[in-house]
């Protein structure tokens, strides 16, 4: 069997089972030439077997852990049994009536590196974003759609939205269709506890809806009655829908795609609130946000989730400065006791420097503010603990003082 055999020294991460080999750390090759996404054994200097990886010979991450028992077999049975124990950690969801939308399995955090299968309704949506579940993806997609019948029931389509940029860092070209079953209609509707929401499978962000922001959402509406709620990077409206679901008085959906505003409008119509209760406008957010501050306007809560402002360390001031600016400008518009709920998808942005970040609004916006709660990605999003840079979501809400 191939093998990349390590620096002297450089096994340490994979005996506090760290699942990434870094082309760095790799002394040679042993064997002949290795196929993207073919298993490698990883082996010490002193040449003891540590584990099962696959190869990626482009990505700075040259290999993602299988496994780290030198006696595990990779293939279709090792590949079933993994599955297998992500679609059992999600029992408690899969029991619930009322929810039909949610993740099964997150990549390194389910023992899967790169794998994202994502349910909703009849339709599972895949994401294969590394050289070993590509190298795997005919057999995965058939074992996903065959244990998530006994799972969930009826699975009508399993969906690849392979579209995404890290996968340029693996060497591999986007890809979307049909990998099992039938192709999705153009929206599904999925349930999420007490609100119904139309999803674009092949079109929408991410694999269609953000569903790691499921619990901080029905957290949201326990803030709302009453309120005039301001739902920033809006989306497909979400927030703002668990928002009127909490009683908000009046919400605004800002966002700069007016084809997801589309669908924010149809979201509200599906759940039957009335659309003089919610102004969907349409702009870039840190102009409009400016534009409101000048007009003089308030809210009693404030939603800020935006879109990954930082992909690579080289990008991490400039980001900083973005998150920064949103959320100076937000707490300016907050009336006294108001309530902030900001967030960053960048997992580049630990949860230390977003508190400084937004510490640093506050300070700037001459306005006092408590965290009264700390944030993070659904439980369907777990993060193995030997796994940080699983924890890419963080939250704050943050209350300004009267």
């Amino acid at each position: 069997m191939d093998a990349v055999i390590l620096k002297p020294g450089r096994e340490k991460s994979l005996l506090r089972r760290h699942p990434w080999v870094f082309s760095g750390a790799i002394e040679r090759l042993a064997g002949g030439p290795v196929a993207a996404g073919a298993t490698v054994g990883v082996r010490a200097s002193d040449g003891a077997l540590l584990g099962w990886g696959a190869y990626s010979p482009q990505s700075q991450i040259a290999v993602r852990l299988w496994s780290l028992d030198p006696g595990a077999e990779i293939g279709p049975a090792f590949l079933e049994r993994r599955l297998r124990q992500a679609l059992a950690a999600r029992a408690l969801l899969h029991r619930q009536p009322s929810l039909n939308a949610y993740r099964l399995v997150n990549a390194e955090s389910d023992g899967l590196p790169g794998l994202i299968v994502d349910r909703y309704g009849e339709f599972l949506v895949c994401q294969f974003l590394s050289t070993g579940v590509e190298y795997w993806k005919a057999t995965l997609a058939e074992l996903v759609r065959e244990l998530a019948v006994d799972e969930i029931g009826a699975v009508r389509g399993v969906y690849e939205r392979s579209d995404v940029e890290v996968r340029a860092k693996e060497g591999l070209a986007p890809s979307t269709g049909v990998l099992a079953g039938d192709a999705p209609p153009e929206r599904v509707i999925i349930e999420e506890i007490d609100c119904r929401f139309w999803v674009q499978i092949a079109a929408g962000q991410k694999t269609g809806f953000y569903l790691d922001q499921r619990e901080n959402r029905a957290l949201l509406a326990s803030y709302c009655a009453g309120a005039e709620v301001l739902n920033g990077f809006a989306y497909t409206g979400a927030f703002g829908l668990w928002a009127l679901r909490g009683g908000a008085r009046h919400v605004t959906n800002l966002e700069a795609s007016t084809a997801a505003l589309e669908v924010a409008a149809a979201n509200t119509r599906l759940n039957g609130f009335p659309p003089a209760r919610v102004e969907n406008a349409s702009g870039d957010v840190f102009e409009v946000l400016r534009r409101y501050r000048d007009e003089r306007r308030r809210f009693d809560v404030i939603v800020l989730d935006p879109p990954k402002f930082v992909d690579a360390r080289s990008q991490l001031e400039r980001g900083a400065r973005g998150y920064k600016d949103i959320n100076l400008l937000a707490l300016k518009l907050l009336r006294p006791g108001g309530v902030l709920f900001t967030f960053s998808c960048s997992g580049l942005v630990t949860a230390d420097l977003f508190q400084k970040i937004v510490a640093g609004a506050a300070l700037d916006s001459g306005r006092e503010a408590q965290i009264v709660r700390r944030l993070t990605q659904g439980p369907d999003h777990p993060v193995a603990l030997s796994f940080p840079e699983g924890q890419y979501l963080k939250g704050l809400v943050c209350r300004v003082t009267a």
